[in-house]
């Protein structure tokens, strides 16, 4: 027995090695009740990301209600162009644009946190890092050979890749380093990114607090459901005994 654990354990080693390898992902931190942070991080799509991205599953003014947004305030600093309140959030970019000068059509991000984990696209918004063999002269630790330009990069700064050397493996980006500063200080653009992913969060699921304030009744409902189904089982087949 002790000789086919062992065996196990040492079958298992390459696969958790190779599980561990390739860039890590960073903690986001969001928090969905945070109203000021999903206020800012509308903002910061509106202004940096809605030139080419949608949110196309969203409309202006239930994204206002949801976050505390007056009308006032939704006209001035949030509406792309001639859209109105009850528009859905569309790109401004043509696809037929966006495939010439990018080489493919920029997504859409309604569900972007949802198919790659906010921790992933708060990780993936930091990663950027200068490569001039790219058509933008950027690349990405974590989407490498990426097609986005780094739109956040004046904020950020400049950064080169940290590459692994790894035996006998070809090296690739693994991290960055900063190599130029940017307008923002490094703990402004990290708050600035996590408002960024804190606001695409919600926007793939507005629901998503309530369904969880929801799921704490239903489950206390079940609870009692449980006690009086139990009770009228027990009334039920207490003559069968």
């Amino acid at each position: 027995m002790n000789k086919l654990l062992a065996a196990f354990t040492l079958a298992l080693v390459p696969v958790l090695g190779f599980a561990n390898t390739g860039p890590q992902t960073q903690p986001a931190n969001i928090d969905l009740k945070d109203q000021a942070s999903l206020q800012n991080g509308a903002k910061y799509f509106t202004s940096y990301c809605m030139g080419c991205h949608s949110l196309q599953y969203m409309r202006y003014n239930r994204m206002a209600k949801d976050l505390g947004i007056d009308d006032a305030s939704l006209r001035k600093y949030f509406l792309v162009g001639d859209a109105k309140p009850g528009d859905l959030m569309t790109r401004a970019m043509r696809v037929d644009d966006a495939e010439k000068w990018f080489g493919v059509p920029s997504p859409d991000l309604t569900l972007v946190t949802r198919w790659r984990s906010p921790d992933w696209v708060y990780t993936y918004l930091k990663s950027y890092y200068v490569d001039p063999t790219r058509p933008w002269g950027v690349n990405n630790v974590m989407f490498p050979n990426v097609a986005m330009p780094n739109v956040l990069g004046d904020l950020q700064g400049q950064q080169k890749a940290v590459m692994s050397h790894h035996a006998g493996a070809t090296p690739v980006a693994e991290g960055v380093k900063p190599l130029t500063a940017g307008t923002l200080s490094p703990a402004q653009f990290d708050t600035m990114v996590r408002d960024l992913t804190n606001f695409l969060t919600y926007a793939g699921e507005p629901m998503q607090l309530e369904r969880q304030r929801l799921g704490v009744w239903v489950l206390i409902f079940l609870g009692f459901l449980f006690i009086f189904a139990y009770l009228l089982k027990k009334e039920f087949w207490k003559d069968v005994h």
